[in-house]
């Protein structure tokens, strides 16, 4: 009978032998996850200043450490928490699934797990967490298996980088991060600990939702590691005392998101993993630019708010108000600030880039600017008078257009300086009539503008461009004739630290000194013509408005010797605003407010424009004006505009 049974009992475990060999086969393929170790890596954006930005994920917000950067103390205080012989035993713990199993007998279920940090690993990646005998067989093999082809330190690696530290945290960087605002090597003991305590049950000991129980937990631990001697008892005491300052912060934590969502479009074209890639992205932007112009753009939103209630008491016309701002170096292109709205949370529609609506008059230093390369003048004479004319529309039938000035009133002779300060409509659109349509349209797309209408409407602004594009076409004018292109990407690190580097993309328009006449009189249009509300102390601004038909848009284009800002805001329906609210009024105060803000935490900005070469000055009806080789001093009291176009036309 004995002998029976003893055969019985060999061929019982021969056959718990095959199943196992059997079982194995079936999953070992299941730990490739785990030796082939890919996860999912947050990419963060930094601004210039290497400031973080924030942090874009697909599933799993994880900023990935490497084992030869984890503290010793954290890997100390895992251990003596998780797994104490974790560098003795081979993947399993046989004393712990013992006292394991005589435990679970005695209660009839299973109370006591006994995993190691390997077998924690392979569950929390390959397996369920169910409390199931067949899973807790597969853990047991594929952890035997796991610990002949890693060795523990890569096994560590893998478990503090992939397991879940609560609030949305995975791996202990991010935790680090995220809980304390901390790099891993600037953890204190107690920090340490209420980490390494959290992954046993990472939502209920989050120290954002129960921090009393975090810090019991963290207590555990410390209290494990004296214990065992690896800390004295005043290490010991001063941890149990120290209470750590605990950030509930979002897990983005996205301090400038039309920014992002502006990088984020360029790039996921080229880096299709962007979300998951784990790269660090720096932006060319500014964080403090950023806040000032979210400030600005808001200040002047409230301020147009206000002024509807006292215009008229029955009907809002700002119902669907909003506003953009773009600033950027005049040098280099580099976007410093990018707002598309007045609050993400309610729209993430970016009126930077994706809006285009119409510049009105801030399209008119490019037609004085095509002026002057033909040869006129500052000082030269424009005909400021009423015109009529006739033309057939798509139906075929005649309709007549009688454009007027703002003021409503007509000067008959204007200088060039004066008409452009002052934005007359009707002195730009006898100019253009006199350059001729062909002319200038070839002119304007050699600039970069697209989509322009072939026809006089071009001098009001007729046509759609975005903030962003029309940001580049005014580098023209900011960065001495040469055109630049607004970016904001300047580097890319992938996680093996390669580096990709952006640079400037530029075109040659003009000279210097053709561009600088341009400036010379957009910097008179903020002394003394529309643009005044613009004005500062202390340093020179140029700069145009831009009020469309119907006062639908309000703009100001800017800029000082170092950095251009562009503003915008209208409803976002394209229904008008009040009649009050033009370029000037609406969107040039933004402009000095950000630039006084910017001032005070940039003292050491230029502040004047350099005269370029040649450039000269002559004293025209006791004003000096400024004259190149190609925009030479006119001739005395002529014009030869006035003649050619007095008089009606119909086209």
């Amino acid at each position: 009978m004995i002998k029976k049974l003893f055969w019985l009992f060999i061929a019982v475990c021969i056959a718990i032998f095959i199943w196992l060999i059997f079982l194995y086969s079936q999953i070992r393929f299941d730990i490739d996850k785990i030796i082939h170790y890919k996860p999912q890596l947050t990419t963060t954006f930094i601004d210039r200043n290497r400031k973080p930005i924030a942090n874009i994920f697909d599933k799993e917000n994880r900023v990935y450490v490497p084992y030869k950067e984890i503290p010793p103390r954290v890997i100390e205080a895992l251990i003596a928490i998780e797994d104490t012989k974790f560098f003795e035993h081979n993947g399993i713990n046989t004393e712990a699934i013992s006292r394991a199993i005589i435990k679970d007998i005695i209660s009839m279920k299973f109370v006591e797990g006994a995993s190691t940090i390997t077998q924690q690993l392979v569950k929390t990646m390959v397996l369920t967490r169910d409390k199931k005998l067949m899973r807790k067989i597969k853990e047991v093999l594929l952890s035997l298996r796991l610990e002949t082809i890693l060795t523990k330190e890569q096994i560590l690696e893998r478990y503090l980088n992939q397991v879940y530290f609560g609030h949305g945290y995975y791996g202990i960087k991010t935790a680090s991060l995220g809980y304390f605002h901390k790099e891993l090597e600037q953890l204190n003991l107690k920090e340490i600990a209420m980490l390494v305590g959290l992954p046993r049950a990472p939502s209920f000991y989050s120290p954002t939702r129960n921090f009393k129980f975090s810090l019991s937990r963290g207590n555990n631990v410390l209290q494990r590691m004296y214990k065992l001697g690896w800390i004295n008892k005043k290490q010991y005491k001063d941890a149990l005392s120290y209470i750590p300052v605990v950030y509930n912060d979002t897990l983005t934590k996205n301090k400038a998101p039309y920014a992002i969502d502006t990088a984020l479009t360029l790039l996921k074209k080229d880096l299709p993993d962007i979300k998951y890639g784990g790269y660090k992205i720096q932006l060319t932007i500014d964080l403090q630019a950023q806040q000032i112009a979210r400030e600005a753009l808001l200040y002047g939103y409230n301020k147009i708010k206000q002024r509807d209630k006292y215009q008229d008491t029955n009907r809002s016309k700002t119902k669907t108000l909003n506003g953009a701002l773009i600033s950027l170096e005049n040098k280099t292109g580099k976007i410093l600030a990018l707002v598309g709205g007045v609050d993400y949370k309610k729209s993430s529609y970016n009126r930077v880039t994706q809006s285009k609506r119409q510049p009105g008059s801030a399209i008119k230093p490019f037609i004085y600017q095509v002026a002057l390369n033909l040869g006129y003048s500052t000082a030269s004479n424009l005909v400021d008078i009423s015109r009529t004319y006739k033309y057939k529309s798509n139906n075929h039938k005649e309709k007549v257009w009688q454009p007027k000035n703002y003021e409503k009133d007509f000067k008959g002779l204007i200088s060039f300086r004066n008409a452009l300060v002052h934005s007359r409509n009707l002195a730009t659109i006898n100019l253009v009539t006199d350059i001729g349509i062909d002319v200038l349209t070839k002119q304007l797309k050699y600039y970069g503008f697209k989509d322009i209408p072939y026809d006089l409407s071009i001098t009001l602004g007729s046509f759609g461009i975005s903030l962003i594009d029309l940001s580049e076409e005014y580098t023209i004018f900011s960065n001495n004739g040469v055109r630049n292109k607004p970016y904001i990407v300047t580097r890319i690190f992938n996680h093996l630290n390669n580096i990709i580097h952006f640079e400037p993309e530029t075109k040659y328009i003009t000279s210097p000194a053709q561009s600088f006449l341009i400036t010379s009189i957009l910097r008179d249009v903020v002394k003394r013509g529309t643009g005044r509300n613009a004005k500062m102390k202390g340093i020179e601004i140029a700069g145009k408005t831009g009020t469309t038909n119907k006062n639908i848009d309000a703009l100001f284009c800017g800029y000082s010797p170092s950095i251009q800002t562009l503003i915008r805001y209208g409803n976002d329906d394209n229904t008008p605003m009040n009649i009050t609210e033009t370029g000037g009024r609406t969107a040039a105060p933004v402009f000095r407010y950000f630039y006084r803000k910017w001032l005070v935490l940039h003292p050491e900005i230029k502040r004047k424009f350099d005269i370029p070469q040649d450039i000269f000055t002559s004293m025209i009806n006791g004003e000096k004006e400024y004259f190149t080789p190609t925009s030479n001093i006119p001739e005395t009291n002529t014009n030869k505009a006035f003649e050619k176009i007095k008089t009606d036309t119909t086209f």
